[in-house]
């Protein structure tokens, strides 16, 4: 069945709008009608990937799973049973669809050939869903199925009822943008619209909020498409409504739920990872549109707090596996670290949003540690599996399965009982042109610096760069407006002695900071220089986990040990700062895709079956340590963090001890 309207080419329409698309904010997204990921750039890579392998085998994965036998379950009387665990399953569905209007749009404007079942599940999805629609605009599987015996909003903190809502109306806007398809919206503007009725201000429902964040920030959009207010409102209620302990807490505690204490009034980002990281992008939203001073303060410094204090060298968050939750200031364990792959959307999500609301670089320099660390490192190099939980250390003997799963690989898995991940992958790899650069009245800023070309209001360039791998970057002006225009380059926070080349003049550039260009012209060309030297970072005291050791980075990789690269046991290195400053890059092929950039050096290493568990420290004996005598120098080769798991289940580390 075709479109009921005819596809906007991505490439030609200034229609098509990103994904987050205020027009309240000083700074605007520029979307795929303006930027064009480089084939031969990773990000490029990664969306051709998501494309070709990721979404084939997501369809089929969720076919398997039944998550479109739960609609066909509920339309015209039938009586077949709710299939899977969760009441959230349709969400699947809905980000799956997202994902799929990106890539239609894309291969539309560029006239790349999509696999048949693509387009297929797209329309068979659709058409289910307005079947299965109730005439009030309720939609949900689970409680509409006759094999579950809940009734509609009888379970606000585990229903997860609005939390789908929220995920089908990030569908509906996608398809709208980028396809000029309306069908979804109806859909979803319906359900919100239904929301409202029972809901809203002038009802008895005062304290009535989802158990999981995430409407918020999909009604702020919905608002945004539709230029209809009540959904704003709807969304600051929503933000505004927690913190008053009124979710029956049978299992985890209010701060789970982040419903201690209400939101301006949250000392740290707290509870449920993902949670916290879509409500906070929802309030920063809501602060966007409203100009919410109060939001704007508390998003401001939970931000500062939670990068201060609760964030993974990754970007990763989230410390605790027994409730999926961030965990104390300081508590940022390694080989139990949890750092769901969810959780970094989620907080590129909020970067994204505090990077349009103020300008700062920082937001972005976030931004790319979580892109290509604790969001990289969820997918398999072949795009086909997937890790759940993200954790910096594996033993050689652990057994855990990623997600809790009690069976199947030891590494990343095809699927999940809870596969909210890799959808959440699918949508999130389709939009990457999203969030790429953003313009104000007077400048083009470039917040992520990979191949592409960017188009905006008469002003074209290039951006040729093998970014992450060299720190070399080209920007080629092939158009301007007849004025010029202002172009702002970021230099990211750790490069230290990046230089910018114009007209043959070299200038040193500020790391941290974005480099200003006025009145770029067509014809000449930018050279950014950014040094991609080994870094040994440590930490601070307070994280009692990693004490006495250290991690290394290049560029805005972090790298890991994984034992078959070495032929010592990885526990038993000892790596100094001076050592990481000689480390050599080289290039080799660790995984299928291509090659990658490892780092190699000379360290020490001391024999582990002359340890003890517990030895005994004393000063007044000079052989308290008889291993370090026995020390020797050996060979050291790390690998990027987002690229382990892919060989056989071993031993890993990021954190490598000093002593």
């Amino acid at each position: 069945m075709p479109l009921p309207n005819t596809p906007r080419s991505a490439a030609n329409s200034a229609s098509v709008r990103p994904a987050v698309a205020s027009t309240a904010s000083r700074f605007a997204s520029l979307g795929a009608a303006e930027v064009t990921l480089a084939s031969n750039g990773l990000l490029g890579q990664w969306q051709r990937r998501n494309r070709e392998q990721t979404l084939v085998h997501s369809i089929e994965q969720l076919r398997l799973a039944g998550n479109l036998d739960n609609f066909r379950a509920v339309i015209g009387g039938a009586t077949e049973p709710y299939r899977g665990r969760y009441p959230f399953l349709d969400t699947d569905v809905y980000k799956t669809l997202e994902g799929i209007a990106y890539e239609l749009a894309l291969a539309d404007a560029r006239a790349v050939s999509l696999d048949a079942s693509i387009r297929d599940f797209y329309e068979e999805a659709i058409g289910l869903m307005q079947q299965a629609q109730l005439a009030d605009g309720y939609l949900n599987t689970y409680f509409q199925a006759d094999s579950i015996d809940k009734e509609p909003w009888s379970d606000l903190a585990w229903g997860h009822e609005l939390y789908s809502l929220g995920h089908l109306i990030q569908a509906a806007v996608a398809a709208n943008r980028q396809l000029g398809d309306p069908r979804l919206l109806d859909i979803a503007a319906r359900f919100s619209d239904l929301v409202w009725q029972k809901f809203g201000p002038h009802t008895d429902e005062k304290l009535a909020f989802c158990g999981h964040p995430e409407v918020e920030m999909a009604l702020v959009e919905l608002f945004r498409e539709t230029e209809n207010r009540t959904y704003l409102e709807l969304a600051d209620l929503m933000v505004r409504r927690r913190g008053n302990q009124s979710i029956d807490s049978k299992i985890f505690t209010s701060e789970y739920f982040q419903d201690l204490v209400p939101f301006v009034n949250l000392d740290s980002v707290t509870g449920h990872a993902v949670r916290m990281m879509y409500l906070a992008s929802g309030a920063t939203d809501v602060a966007i549109e409203t100009g919410a001073d109060d939001l704007e303060r508390s998003v401001l410094h939970l931000w500062d707090d939670m990068v201060a204090s609760k964030l993974y060298i990754t970007g990763g968050l989230g410390s605790r596996h027994s409730d999926e939750a961030i965990g104390d200031r300081f508590e940022l364990p390694s080989e139990r670290a949890y750092n769901e792959t969810c959780a970094a959307i989620a907080l590129m999500q909020w970067a994204w949003r505090m990077l349009l609301s103020t300008g700062e670089a920082r937001f972005a320099d976030i931004f790319e540690i979580v892109q290509y660390n604790a969001f990289a490192v969820g997918l398999s190099d072949d795009g086909c599996a997937f890790f759940y939980d993200n954790p910096l250390q594996r033993r050689g003997d652990h057994m855990q399965r990623s997600g809790y799963e009690s069976d199947g690989p030891l590494l990343r898995r095809a699927w999940f009982g809870c596969p909210c991940c890799p959808p959440n992958i699918i949508r999130w790899v389709s939009e990457l042109q999203d969030h790429v650069a953003f313009a104000d009245e007077h400048t083009l800023h470039i917040a992520n610096l990979t191949a592409s070309e960017i188009r905006r209001d008469g002003l074209e360039l290039t951006i040729a760069t093998g970014y992450p791998w060299d720190g070399d970057v080209v920007i080629t002006v092939t158009a301007a407006p007849e004025n010029g225009q202002a172009l702002a380059l970021r230099i990211p926070a750790w490069a230290h002695g990046a230089s910018v080349e114009r007209d043959g003049e070299m200038t040193p550039a500020e790391a941290g900071s974005w480099a200003p260009f006025d009145r770029v012209a067509a014809g000449e060309s930018i050279r950014i220089n950014l040094p991609m030297r080994a870094r040994a970072h440590g930490a601070d005291p307070r994280v009692d986990a990693v004490r006495g050791s250290l991690a290394v980075a290049r560029g805005p990789l972090v790298y890991c040990a994984e034992q078959q690269d070495n032929e010592c046991d990885i526990d038993s290195l000892v790596v100094s700062p001076r050592d990481v400053q000689a480390f050599e890059p080289d290039q080799r092929q660790i995984v299928a895709s291509g090659p990658s950039v490892v780092l190699s050096g000379a360290v020490t290493a001391t024999p582990l079956d002359q340890l003890h568990l517990y030895p005994e420290l004393r000063d007044d004996i000079d052989d308290q340590d008889p291993a370090a005598h026995d020390a020797a120098r050996t060979h050291l080769t790390l690998v990027p963090y987002f690229q382990w798991g892919n060989r056989e289940a071993q031993a890993m580390r990021v954190w490598l001890r000093t002593a």
